[in-house]
């Protein structure tokens, strides 16, 4: 009679309890790669909405008032195409107890801009990807006014100066 009864056995048990594990550890690994997805997304769209408004020589009031004393071929529209938008990981920052990543964004243009413009450029692109990255996490409250760092659950952000090729 005992025949009839149902029992598990102990390698069904290490097999499930295994399969748990490893379940457990991928969510770890994949919630931490989603958050680097939306970051790198929401870079994207900082980058793209800070070109759209800078190329369009679309300005605050006192950035165009800065602009028509020392830097007046910015006061007009231009091109500026974007080659490439990278991360990398430079290690863990132990200030704020969290993985540092640094945003690189390479850019060209056939304008011709004296180094001063062009950092002027890259300044704005870059604060609006940090901006973006912030909204897209809901930090903006952690963060300054210029949106340096930008915090995530997991990760730190900053941005290089744009590279211009």
């Amino acid at each position: 009679m005992r025949e009839n009864r149902a029992q598990i056995s102990a390698e069904f048990l290490l097999v499930f309890g295994i399969l748990i594990l490893v379940v457990m550890m991928a969510i770890a690994f994949v919630s931490n790669q989603n958050e680097l997805n939306i970051a790198m997304s929401a870079a994207r769209n900082g980058v793209n909405e800070g070109l759209s408004t800078s190329s369009s020589a679309i300005y605050p009031e006192d950035t165009f008032r800065d602009y028509s004393m020392s830097k007046t071929g910015l006061l007009s529209p231009y091109t500026v195409k974007i080659v490439n938008i990278s991360y990398k990981e430079l290690g863990y920052d132990i200030n704020y107890d969290k993985k540092w990543i640094q945003f690189e964004v390479y850019a060209k243009t056939s304008e011709r801009f004296d180094n001063d413009e062009l950092v002027s450029i890259g300044d704005r692109i870059n604060y609006n990807l940090r901006k973006s990255i912030s909204i897209s996490f809901n930090s903006t409250q952690a963060t300054n006014k210029l949106y340096n760092p930008v915090f995530s659950p997991h990760y730190v952000y900053t941005t290089a100066n744009v590279k211009w090729i």
